[in-house]
């Protein structure tokens, strides 16, 4: 009866390998969004801050209130 040797070393290195692999992927979904995307959504929200700025109403009396 002969079985194969077995280096547990090498067998706990490819475990923790393979699990943070899958951590790795896990935050690349997570986090990952390219310069374009991010600079895309940072475009939109001035562009929004600007419209709801522009919008603003101001009393008759001409002071504005603070927010």
């Amino acid at each position: 009866m002969t079985g194969d040797v077995v280096n547990l070393r090498q067998v706990r290195k490819q475990k923790t390998r393979a699990e943070k692999d899958r951590q790795a992927e896990q935050n690349r979904v997570s986090f990952g969004r390219t310069k374009a995307e991010k600079s895309l959504t940072r475009a939109r929200n001035e562009k929004a801050e600007q419209h709801l700025d522009q919008s603003k109403r101001v009393p008759r009396d001409g002071s504005e209130t603070s927010d």
